[in-house]
């Protein structure tokens, strides 16, 4: 988990100035839209629900205080209270025809999505794959990285720029424009 002194900082830099915000948003949406994604199954739902969870973040970023969870914990908490939500919404609708009909069918293609960006990972060079699973998958700070691999906090993250980089790349042209950025400027919504 992103816990560390400078992540604390960016927090209550945010809480005074809410402009200072974005630097909380490029830090953790990745991880959060990752998290709705898998729960979802849908990209345009989970690009609304991640928009949703940084709004109600930021609209309530004064009442977030340090209780010994990271803040990427607190916006999961949200992230997971919005899938939730979410799926509330659906089961009023059970008995309506259109509502079991796209509940039934599957998402074939988001699974595969997923199923080729791990592939995508496993295929990265071994230090650069090292990165984004513990990073992503295990969750764990720069710094933990940094000294799990003995390297440097920012040796790190160009590492992780460089395969987040080179993930972009092999994905299809189709899921650049979903998440709203150019492949080469690694920009998301």
């Amino acid at each position: 988990m992103i816990d560390s002194e400078d992540e604390r900082a960016l927090v209550e830099a945010a809480q005074e100035n809410p402009s200072q915000f974005g630097a909380l948003y490029e830090r953790h949406v990745d991880r959060v839209y990752a998290f709705v994604l898998l729960r979802v199954r849908d990209r345009d739902v989970a690009e609304d629900l991640t928009a949703d969870v940084f709004h109600k973040a930021l609209a309530n970023l004064r009442r977030f205080e340090w209780r010994g969870a990271p803040f990427g914990a607190w916006l999961i908490r949200i992230a997971a209270n919005a899938v939730a939500d979410h799926h509330r919404r659906p089961s009023r609708e059970r008995n309506a025809p259109e509502a079991l009909e796209a509940l039934e069918a599957p998402e074939a293609p988001e699974f595969e999505d997923l199923a080729r960006l791990f592939r995508y990972v496993d295929e990265l060079p071994d230090v650069q794959r090292t990165v984004i699973v513990e990073r992503f998958a295990h969750e764990r700070s720069l710094r933990e990285v940094a000294a799990q691999l003995g390297k440097t906090e920012g040796a790190i993250k160009q590492i992780q720029l460089r395969a987040l980089r080179a993930l972009r790349e092999r994905i299809s042209p189709t899921a650049h424009k979903t998440r709203g950025g150019d492949p080469k400027e690694g920009g998301h919504a």
